[in-house]
């Protein structure tokens, strides 16, 4: 079984890269009618970028190692901002959010997940609905359990509440990011330099791995029944870094929730496929 999880991984690690390759992003593509701002909060001066013009106020949340820059242009730039004000932050540690240095505490999500509701009350949005890729979509669920009343709807994809044994492989198969190719290293080295961004990703395997310890894997689990809004699951089919059974998991347990499945999708759907999932988000929201 190990050598069947060892070689799975080894593949996933391929996929992984290739999907990391997309996240870059040159700072010229957002254009100029996005705005780029820091705000003190919780004693972190968080980064985000700005767009649109509308009343429904929407957050996106990055993957590891992410930025709002590198996860989401395609949506940064094409969501429909006569109808909304898109928010791409950067979490503490992650993109421009820095100092301070990333750092993995046991409750790293709920603490994203509270700096991400106290962003955009700081920005004066009086309610948000949230866009959660990866690990942002594990924030976005946190968020919407424990602040259930400042969240409007929510999409999430590529999101896990629990880890298990299969998990843990492929977290091992990233860990040391020596391996990843050339192509797949420089956006983030360029991003982060490259020890900054070898240590947080070896630091991010050890930090997402203290859940295997916990009874059932837990990391939101025991979160899902409290989550009250309007919730979308998307699912690409092809997703090997995220198997299947977390997002049916999620949508078993997350009441009323909706799960959309992409046959051809992929971790990063929402760049592979942005006009695609772009309408299905704005769909949802309206």
């Amino acid at each position: 079984m190990a050598a069947v999880l060892r070689g799975r991984a080894s593949v996933r690690l391929r996929l992984l890269l290739s999907t990391l390759e997309a996240r870059a992003v040159p700072a010229s593509a957002l254009g100029t009618s996005v705005t780029s701002a820091k705000v003190d909060v919780n004693g972190v001066h968080l980064h985000y970028l700005r767009a649109g013009e509308g009343d429904h106020a929407v957050l996106l949340l990055p993957g590891m190692l992410g930025s709002g820059k590198t996860d989401f242009e395609p949506q940064i730039q094409s969501l429909n901002k006569k109808r909304f004000t898109v928010v791409a932050w950067d979490p503490r540690g992650y993109g421009h959010s820095r100092p301070p240095n990333r750092d993995f505490p046991v409750d790293f999500f709920e603490r994203d997940a509270k700096d991400a509701v106290d962003l955009m009350k700081t920005l004066k949005f009086p309610k948000v609905s949230l866009l959660g890729w990866s690990d942002g979509g594990i924030t976005a669920l946190i968020a919407a359990a424990k602040y259930p009343s400042y969240i409007n709807k929510m999409v999430i994809w590529g999101a896990n509440a629990y880890v298990t044994d299969e998990d843990e492989a492929i977290y091992h198969g990233i860990q040391d990011v020596s391996k990843w190719s050339k192509r797949t290293r420089e956006p983030l080295e360029a991003l982060y330099g490259y020890d900054y961004f070898a240590q947080t990703c070896e630091k991010w395997v050890n930090g997402i791995l203290q859940f295997k310890h916990l009874p059932d894997g837990n990391i939101c689990r025991h979160l899902l029944p409290h989550v009250q809004c309007p919730t979308l699951i998307v699912h690409g089919e092809k997703d090997v870094l995220v198997p299947g059974f977390h997002a049916d998991f999620i949508h078993r347990h997350v009441k009323g929730s909706r799960l959309h499945l992409m046959p051809e999708g992929k971790h990063n759907l929402h760049l592979r496929f942005a006009n695609e999932f772009n309408a299905l988000v704005e769909d949802f929201l309206q």
